[in-house]
């Protein structure tokens, strides 16, 4: 029998003490955001070849086209030390307050000659909100049977290490909240960023209520073969796949999941760095391809009857913003999501 000080329920009470699950009235529909999500100090940002403003261009073109009103839009809560400590490290968040850690994780040398104050205030924090929103998310799918974080899905880390663009957990993090607060017991992943998301790999490698899908190109980063022993359904691309194949490859992708896991919520990091173009992802899928790719994981999900949180991860081109909106509109038509809540005419005015 565990005790009061065990690992578990020191990390519950973590858990059941947090503010990072708050109640969200009906007029406000799952799409979760905050402008404090983009980064940007200096222009050094600009080092790295990740969007650091995809975030806030997401939802200007969904504002703009009319399918979201700004006022509609829940904002999270940033994540504490506590809620990070839920499944990171002591040792591993002291070593955040390196400038020069931060830096290897953000992969921009630069940052590791800026006090880390100005490190914590401009990157560090804009992360730790983007986890509060993973962590709300699956509470809102919950309830409302999908939700959007338009951020998150920070798949490279894991409890003890950063590393490719992730500080943070959050993909872990927002499923140990899932299983303390939402008394869920079985969550699928999906991973369809073109990058194998190692870093719930290594934090669910014996965790038999997680069921890991991953469909990545074998021939790119992070390579860490360690952590593929612990991917439940291991599905590797090649550089310049093309569309077709592609979809072709998640849709039996899909149906094998379909028969082998019956999750009761379900994870999806939808990185768009699969894109044609995409100088990281190296595969070839057309625009078109993408928004088929996520229709696809949300009509699993709708037919299964299970609540799905959808997280963008990876996308390091300008145009990804604008094919991530995309997406969201065709989900709204598709009656896969319904991004009408209570609201009014659309709001054009304000900082997104």
């Amino acid at each position: 029998m565990a005790t009061s000080s065990s690992p578990e329920n020191i990390r519950r009470t973590r858990i059941l003490s947090s503010k990072l699950y708050f109640d969200v009235p009906p007029s406000k529909v799952p799409v979760i955001y905050s402008s404090v999500y983009n980064i940007a100090f200096f222009g050094i940002e600009k080092l790295h070849p990740f969007d650091s403003s995809k975030w806030g261009r997401i939802c200007q073109f969904l504002v703009s086209e009319g399918v979201l009103d700004k006022k509609c839009i829940t904002e999270p809560e940033e994540a504490s030390k506590e809620d990070l400590l839920v499944v990171h490290s002591e040792k591993y968040l002291d070593s955040l307050q390196n400038s020069l850690t931060v830096a290897k994780i953000m992969e921009v040398p630069p940052v590791a000659m800026l006090p880390n104050c100005i490190v914590q205030r401009k990157a560090l924090y804009p992360f730790r909100k983007q986890v509060g929103g993973s962590v709300l998310a699956a509470k809102l799918a919950k309830e409302r049977g999908w939700a959007i974080n338009v951020g998150g899905g920070f798949h490279h880390c894991s409890a003890d290490k950063g590393g490719g663009f992730c500080a943070y957990a959050d993909i872990s993090i927002c499923i140990h909240f899932a299983f303390v607060q939402l008394k869920v017991s079985r969550v699928m992943i999906i991973d369809l960023d073109a990058h194998q998301g190692n870093g719930h790999e290594i934090d669910f490698a014996k965790d038999k209520r997680v069921y890991i899908l991953d469909v990545y190109n074998s021939e790119i980063y992070p390579g860490d073969y360690n952590a593929r022993r612990f991917i439940n359904q291991k599905v590797e691309v090649l550089s310049g796949t093309t569309t077709d194949v592609y979809l072709k490859t998640v849709d039996d992708a899909l149906e094998v999941a379909r028969r082998s896991f019956d999750p009761e919520l379900v994870v999806y990091n939808a990185g768009t760095d699969i894109l044609d173009g995409d100088p990281l992802g190296r595969l070839m899928i057309s625009p078109d391809g993408v928004i088929e790719r996520d229709e696809k994981v949300f009509t699993f999900a709708r037919e299964k009857g299970i609540p799905i949180l959808m997280l963008t991860s990876g996308g390091y081109m300008k145009s990804s913003a604008r094919v991530i909106a995309d997406s969201i509109i065709n989900l709204s038509r598709k009656q896969l999501i319904d991004m009408s809540g209570t609201q009014g005419t659309a709001g054009t005015g304000g900082q997104i």
